[in-house]
């Protein structure tokens, strides 16, 4: 059947009218698109045209350098490199002379042809971090070839170095390389990328945002074989852009290594333990030092998976840090502050004298004394170590203001050191009892009065507060870092010490106390007068203690042979040198060490006197004649108790 011409012309007027609007739409997406590639997303495709004929290389940035309060260098960095490899731009044959080049044996270069065999397709055009801190010959080698292999660039990267090994390892920290896990929590915004390191502990942890520094580049023109070239028409890049990496800021610490130093020498011959010395007017801590320890250079450079088993499985824990993050019963350098507590009591009289015959009697249970003491009052029970004499006065106290006062010393909180995991140590109330026992006893209030119960405490809490007792009563905050500084010295900051609270203590309050811990290291009967250094010019004023540890607290799995050792109670110093115009607080920790007086007592003398140098030997703080009297006990007695207990 034939069209007429008329429907022909119709026809063809309708298919014409659906062809242009066809062209039309086609035509106006086509325009559309190109004014979004032009316009819109000119900036995104224009990079990715100069990066297919540039190549961008990472300049690390140099970290921060550490210092102690005297300038001694604490973590350095020294010269090394890395190799960067581009698996787009790298033919078999170059990764066999990679290989040669590196002097590699059959087992790695299989393990780098693995690895760049494992790299996903959208990263093969990235620089991936192959090989760091080759050797000078391997160095050497890739210089001498760089023309020949565009797809291998090697670059210098500062590595992390610390001169004093493992002394201060806990309060310094180490770094090593990010994981994908960091990478992940960090964000993109962070600016880590593989192979990157970062801050894992100490202060290398907690103020890495001011010691690592910032990245810089360098972008180079080149081929499609990545081999450099000189310009490139209508792009206007010049054939090389640098930007340096900003080094990141340097930090005086205020701790001092020569007393650390000073501190592992006195230590030796103990195998546990830890000691902690801070500024009694500022807060500022001028030594942690936690046994056993580990180097710290070995973690940085990658510790091998049994060395790390023998750390982590040691019965000493060198892996914990001993200063802030353990928490142990005080012992008797606890009582001074339940001193404290009873002479806020209406109508305490500190010159009333208990008899002490070796031990207490409550009920049907007999609490023991270190010795049968006589009578003694509030001074010579502090001389002596009496705890019939604190028996007695928790009975009259109570609890909760042993606790209260306690509290104003910063017990049962974090200090706010700022670095590591740190414990708040523990006051238990009389509802903590009646929950976790069932019934609250008065004992458990005369366990609290000497420091043992369920009463527990840092070594930093117990030396920021002796500071407190020092100083007449100003608490401060730890201080680790004395001032931050740029690269070339200039000082960005200052940082002043912080006061936590003010505690309020009664003038002869405080002499009392001061009397007390004078005598306890300088008069013959005082727990700690056998550890005084012979000819030494120095005078302390401290309280030892002997904390009994934590039943069930020793490991099943140690040789029975050692297991008695585990077993012996912790061994304490806390106390404050020149006794009176001090200067630094200082508190020994030896773990099972036993006697107070005999285990931790010299190593404390012994570090002051070292510390403070030859200085004129001072007068004993003021006390009132209450206070002066003898206490009416035998010679013998006085002496067997030194002696016998060293508390």
């Amino acid at each position: 059947m034939q069209l007429s011409p008329r429907r022909e012309v119709g026809e063809f007027r309708k298919r014409y009218k659906w062809m242009a609007l066809t062209a039309i739409v086609v035509f106006s997406l086509l325009v559309g698109r190109m004014a979004q590639l032009q316009l819109v997303q000119y900036d995104e495709w224009a990079r990715i045209a100069r990066e297919n004929i540039t190549k961008t290389i990472s300049l690390p940035a140099t970290r921060g350098i550490l210092r102690d309060a005297r300038g001694r260098i604490i973590a350095e960095n020294r010269p090394s490199y890395v190799v960067y490899l581009t698996p787009q731009l790298l033919a078999p044959e170059d990764v066999a002379r990679v290989a040669e080049l590196m002097n590699l044996d059959e087992a790695e270069r299989a393990a780098l042809q693995r690895r760049l065999d494992e790299i996903p397709s959208h990263r093969r055009t990235h620089q991936i971090e192959m090989f760091g801190d080759i050797d000078r010959e391997q160095l050497a080698a890739l210089e001498t070839h760089r023309t020949d292999l565009p797809g291998v660039d090697v670059v210098p990267k500062p590595a992390r170095t610390y001169p004093y090994g493992h002394l201060g390892a806990h309060a310094v920290g180490y770094l090593n390389e990010v994981s994908a896990e960091d990478l992940e929590r960090l964000g993109a915004d962070a600016g880590y990328r593989a192979g990157d390191v970062i801050g894992r502990m100490g202060v290398e942890k907690g103020w890495e945002a001011y010691l690592r520094g910032h990245r810089g580049y360098r972008r180079v023109l080149v081929d499609a074989r990545g081999r450099r070239q000189r310009e490139a028409r209508g792009f206007g890049i010049a054939h090389e852009e640098v930007e340096p990496p900003t080094p990141g800021h340097d930090l005086v610490l205020t701790l001092d290594m020569e007393l650390m130093t000073s501190i592992e020498r006195a230590f030796a011959g103990h195998p546990s333990g830890s000691v902690v010395v801070v500024d009694v007017n500022s807060g500022r801590v001028r030594a942690l030092y936690s046994k056993p320890s580990y180097n710290v250079n070995s973690l940085v450079a990658g510790m091998p998976q049994a060395d790390y088993a023998a750390l982590r499985d040691d019965p000493f824990r060198p892996l914990i840090d001993k200063t802030i993050y353990e928490s142990y019963f005080p012992g008797s350098t606890f009582k001074p502050f339940s001193a404290l507590a009873a002479l806020d009591q209406p109508g305490f009289d500190p010159n009333h004298r208990v008899e002490c015959i070796g031990y207490y009697q409550i009920g049907t249970d007999r609490k023991r004394c270190t010795s049968a003491h006589g009578e003694v009052d509030m001074r010579h029970a502090l001389v002596q170590s009496c705890n019939t004499y604190f028996y007695v006065l928790a009975e009259r106290v109570g609890l909760e203001p042993i606790n209260t006062w306690a509290r104003r010393f910063g017990f049962g909180e974090r200090t706010g050191v700022g670095i590591n995991s740190e414990a708040r140590g523990f006051l238990a109330t009389r509802e903590w009892y009646t929950e976790h026992f069932g019934r609250f006893r008065v004992g458990d209030t005369m366990n609290t009065a000497i420091g043992q119960g369920n009463t527990r405490a840092t070594l930093l809490q117990l030396a920021l507060s002796y500071g407190a007792l020092a100083n007449g009563g100003t608490l401060y905050r730890p201080q680790l870092i004395e001032s931050i500084r740029e690269a070339d010295g200039t000082l960005v900051e200052e940082l002043p010490p912080q006061v936590a609270r003010r505690i309020a203590i009664p003038e002869e309050h405080a002499q009392i106390i001061a009397s007390g811990l004078f005598g306890a290291v300088n008069e013959q009967s005082g727990t700690a007068y056998e550890a005084r250094v012979v000819g030494g010019t120095v005078v302390a004023a401290g309280k030892t203690g002997t904390a009994e540890i934590q039943r069930g607290s020793t490991r099943r799995d140690l040789d029975p042979r050692r297991a008695w050792y585990f077993q012996r109670s912790h061994a304490w110093f806390a106390g404050y040198a020149p006794a009176s115009d001090p200067e630094v607080a200082i508190v020994v920790l030896v773990e099972h060490g036993g006697g107070g007086g005999r285990a931790a007592a010299p190593i404390a003398l012994r570090v002051l006197q070292d510390y403070l140098g030859e200085r004129t030997s001072v007068s004993p703080p003021a006390t009132s004649p209450a206070t002066s009297s003898t206490p009416r006990t035998n010679a013998a007695r006085t002496t067997s108790t030194s002696a016998s207990e060293g508390r």
